[in-house]
């Protein structure tokens, strides 16, 4: 039996369902049919429907487009998500459509009630009050069913904290609140459930996953693996290489780590294994190239769009700030890659068995047409919400250039559906990621956290960031991106701000730590998504994986240390300066992790490669002079040992 009989074989074998269902929670959802079906397929068409409405004709006051989104929502999650496991996973359950019809009323009762609710001016009625405490139920229940549950414990414990917060000792401490002051300010109020994060998912962050469901119908998924395989299939390592390379392209239009793993990793992380790769190895390198997606600007899991709304910088300045750090990302796992092909002796794909890079790029060049669209609209200063329009309008047209992805009446019911659907996580969290924000605007948390990050760290800046670092990791286990993000910058970055980081970089910080969550373990959902397919061990998956995202947990100190990295404040010639000199360091770091260059690398060699990678790393003349003058000595050393005297054999 040939390898590729082999492959096709453990592609088969392989229940995607089910390792999406298991360790991605928004995609355990049920599998309807008949009328049940239709009904589930029309509501989630009228919620696309009603967001591309108020996208083209004008967005409606805060509170009312938010309502609106998150009764959408609370309907669609508990129709689609059954209560537990022994639910019925092909029909709806009288519990769940009681709790869709209920909690539906629930997120309209502010739509029904706008103007009276205004004329109360914050003096709620009992019914108010009642109303609010079943949405911030349905906010706990939806989450724990959609998007899992760590985040609802956390909401929760804020929840208690809101209400209990008078009997803790020290900076905890707090008057406490009420039980109906809590739930108001969580829900009448754009500072809890109905605040910034559902702003931003009730606006542009849904046309964005719609952007992704419309873009999935040109077949940009196969384009970007054929484009991986032929760039980098035949090199040394070559079905490592194109894991890295087609789960970062993927990555920027991708919001999850753990389906950016599954999609891409179905393919990749089989051929890995048959050309010899460690199940170990072939699972987390697919894991962590995954999970960098949503570090990858332009969208890096719509996160860089609520980070906007945070910290008040323009999304374009943020997109690019993150672009050198996502850059030395990428190259590094790329770098660890070919080096461990080079000790393990793994050839690439045969070129026979290979997609053609001309053929590819003539056939399907135009593809990459609604990406530019985006990225041009969004770095222009366009607004998010007419960028994510043309990029819809885009792909409607690119899809149109070949008769089998031109869209037709179905397929476009088809996109509006997906978009309805894999947009509900996101909105959930948001929701929940809510109450977070509302309990610590409410009882003014952020600034206690970061005097007692700072108190706890003795005032000085590199053990606070240790602890941050921490923490970050802790909030993110488990958490979408966006949720991630919101949960991570709400608790954490108070503590590096205090101590005068830049706001940017603190928020940057805080993100890429709640990220790499997603790879390091106990929780690390990505990496077992990735060892489920490999059929590898999870525990030595997740740590090779954080072993190959070495730079994730690097790269952020440097930012901080020296703000150039993202960009703050530098000129065109420092720019490039930095790029070159970075790329180098990793290379110094990639030897030093993997313990080889043109042989084995010993115990003191190591030590010296990433000593210079960090000094290439950090921005600046005299680091630059200091980290090449190591690694060239390191590079001369090995050149000796083991080329010379290869050569003079030869």
């Amino acid at each position: 039996m040939d390898k590729d009989k082999i492959l096709k074989e453990q592609v088969q074998e392989l229940d995607l369902d089910e390792i999406m269902a298991k360790y991605d929670k928004e995609s355990n959802y049920r599998k309807l049919s008949g009328m049940q079906l239709k009904i589930v397929t029309a509501l989630a068409i009228m919620f696309s429907v009603f967001q591309l409405y108020t996208a083209i004709f004008g967005v409606l006051p805060a509170q009312l487009q938010r309502s609106v989104h998150v009764a959408f929502a609370f309907v669609l999650t508990f129709l689609l998500y059954p209560l537990n496991d022994k639910m019925p996973k092909n029909k709806m359950h009288w519990i769940d459509i009681s709790l869709a019809v209920i909690s539906g009323f629930v997120g309209l009762y502010i739509t029904f009630n706008y103007h009276a609710l205004i004329m109360r001016a914050g003096e709620q009625n009992s019914l108010d009050i009642f109303v609010a405490i079943l949405a911030v139920l349905f906010v706990l229940e939806a989450a724990r069913r959609v998007v899992g549950l760590p985040i609802v414990i956390i909401s929760s414990t804020f929840l208690l904290y809101g209400k209990f917060g008078a009997f803790l000792p020290g900076f905890l401490n707090h008057r406490g609140y009420s039980i109906g002051r809590i739930v108001s300010h969580m829900y009448y109020t754009t500072e809890g459930i109905l605040g910034t994060p559902i702003g931003v998912s009730s606006t542009f962050i849904f046309l964005f996953i719609l952007f992704g469901a419309f873009l999935d119908k040109t077949g940009i998924g196969k384009f970007f693996i054929d484009l991986a395989n032929a760039i980098a299939g035949k090199s040394i390592g070559g079905p490592a290489k194109v894991a890295v390379l087609s789960s970062a392209l993927t990555g920027t239009i991708s919001g999850s780590s753990v389906a950016n793993t599954v999609g891409t990793g179905s393919f990749t992380i089989p051929l890995m294994k048959s050309l010899g790769y460690k199940p170990e190895f072939a699972g987390a390198v697919e894991a962590a190239a995954s999970t960098g997606g949503q570090i990858m600007p332009p969208i890096m899991g719509a996160a860089a769009f609520l980070m906007s709304e945070f910290i008040g910088i323009p999304y374009g300045t943020i997109a690019k700030s993150a672009i050198i750090p996502a850059l030395l990302y990428f190259s590094g796992i790329w770098i660890m890659v070919d080096l461990e092909a080079r000790k393990t002796g793994l050839k690439g794909v045969e070129a026979s068995k290979l997609p053609k890079l001309g053929k590819v790029l003539k056939e399907r060049w135009y593809l990459f047409a609604p990406i530019f669209v985006i990225i041009y609209m969004l770095m222009s200063g366009t607004t998010q919400i007419k960028a994510a329009l043309y990029g819809i309008y885009s792909s409607i047209l690119v899809g149109a250039v070949k008769k089998e992805t031109r869209m037709n009446l179905g397929t476009l019911l088809e996109a509006l559906e997906t978009g309805a659907k894999g947009a509900l996580g996101v909105a959930i969290a948001c929701a929940c990621a809510g109450i977070i924000v509302g309990t610590v605007t409410l009882t003014g948390l952020g600034l206690k956290m970061g005097n007692g990050l700072v108190a706890l760290a003795g005032g000085k800046l590199l053990p606070t960031l240790v602890l941050t670092m921490i923490s970050s990791l802790i909030l993110g286990m488990g958490a979408p991106t966006t949720a991630n993000y919101i949960i991570t910058s709400t608790i954490a970055a108070p503590a590096l701000l205090k101590l005068g980081v830049n706001v940017l970089t603190a928020h940057m910080f805080v993100f890429y730590f709640g990220i790499i969550a997603d790879i390091t373990p106990p929780v690390a959902l990505a990496a077992f998504a990735g060892s489920a397919i490999a059929k590898s061990d999870p525990i030595k998956t997740g740590i090779n994986a954080s072993k190959l995202a070495i730079a994730a947990f690097l790269i952020p100190y440097m930012f901080v240390i020296n703000p150039q990295l993202l960009l703050i404040n530098t000129t065109g010639f420092e720019i490039v300066q930095i790029t070159v000199t970075s790329l180098i360091g990793m290379v110094g770091i990639g030897v030093a992790m993997q313990g080889y260059l043109m042989g084995k690398v010993n115990p003191l060699l190591r030590v010296l490669f990433m000593a210079g990678g960090l000094f290439l790393i950090d921005p600046g003349l005299y680091t630059d002079l200091i980290g090449i003058a190591i690694i060239g000595l390191g590079v001369a050393y090995q050149w000796f040992k083991y080329k010379k005297p290869a050569a003079a054999n030869a």
